[in-house]
């Protein structure tokens, strides 16, 4: 299987229902898994103990934001509330993780970028994660180990897509 097929489905008939069944049945059992956040509360615990696990998503937010990182920015990646995200970046700063710079395009915002302790900190925590995962995957052929991470990472892009979609319109049923 190419890269190339797994861009688009190779038939034009829907899922079957056997097949959806059991993707929603492996959800609900990686949900559990999730919402415990075994990777990340394994790598907090090794790299950062007094760290929170909404510290990791703040500092995973600020990684995927493009553009100016802002609080409000960080927060609307997060889908939390702007003073939450607000107090998670204000403590994120006080321990020297993250630290406030003035905006070139506008002195009077603030923007957020992480330290050089910052940069370290998520280097470890990335290498704990990575390492867990290794573990994981460590009995699965290369080949399908390959495929695997390709349909996934078009599963999650899809899944996404249609959350930002479903999310939008919802966003303008309640503008009307």
């Amino acid at each position: 299987m190419t890269t190339k097929s797994l861009s688009k489905r190779e038939t034009a008939s829907p899922p079957s229902p056997e097949d959806v069944a059991r993707v929603g049945e492996m959800l609900g059992r990686m949900r559990l898994l999730i919402g415990r956040r075994i990777i990340g509360r394994t790598a907090i615990a090794n790299i950062a103990p007094g760290l929170d696990i909404s510290h990791l998503d703040a500092l995973d937010a600020l990684r995927r934001i493009e553009g100016e990182v802002t609080v409000g920015a960080i927060a609307e990646a997060m889908r939390i509330d702007p003073s939450r995200g607000s107090r998670l970046v204000a403590d994120l700063v006080a321990r020297g993780i993250l630290r406030r710079d003035a905006s070139q395009a506008d002195g009077r915002r603030s923007l957020i970028v992480r330290t050089e302790f910052g940069d370290s900190l998520m280097a470890e925590i990335r290498a704990v994660k990575r390492a867990l995962l290794a573990r994981v995957l460590e009995d699965w052929p290369e080949e399908e180990l390959g495929t695997f991470s390709l349909l996934f990472e078009k599963f999650v892009s899809s899944f996404e897509a249609a959350y930002s979609t479903a999310e939008t319109e919802i966003e303008l049923s309640h503008a009307s």
